[in-house]
């Protein structure tokens, strides 16, 4: 099962260390992490899966692999700025929001658009996202849907 982890690219320590958590749960469940695969959110996600032996694959905005985080195990350039939230949306089966900010604002309505279920861990609560009061009852609901 493929869980997006959205969330803002800068974020407190707060919503770093939930976004970790995720990212562990996820890996310890068998799931694939995606992101965007830069830092804040992504990284802690990512970091969290890794610490687990999880699988990540970053959607880059970059040209570049190198602008990957290094918890990432597949980047994916894109070279298509923000318009790559679109992938990381319709590529994954659920998506997770953690905290966020306008960027994450977008691949939850592009998740939700896209009939995806849309849980959000402490940020958004829009109609129709599910609401996690922690990272093991978010990644418990994505993993619902299988």
């Amino acid at each position: 099962m493929f869980i997006g982890v959205i969330g803002a690219g800068d974020c407190n320590d707060d919503v770093a260390a939930k976004a970790e958590a995720v990212g562990r749960e996820i890996a310890k469940r068998g799931g694939v992490l995606i992101c965007g695969g830069l830092g804040g959110v992504m990284e802690a996600a990512a970091k969290g899966a890794a610490s687990q032996g999880g699988l990540t694959i970053g959607i880059l905005p970059t040209s570049h692999k190198k602008n990957a985080n290094p918890y990432i195990d597949i980047a994916i350039c894109t070279g298509m700025g923000q318009a790559r939230n679109a992938i990381i949306a319709l590529t994954s089966d659920v998506l997770i929001a953690v905290g966020g900010e306008y960027g994450t604002l977008s691949e939850i309505a592009l998740g939700l658009k896209a009939g995806k279920p849309v849980i959000s861990l402490g940020g958004w609560n829009i109609k129709g996202m599910l609401i996690a009061n922690n990272a093991e009852e978010a990644v418990k609901m994505a993993f619902s849907f299988r």
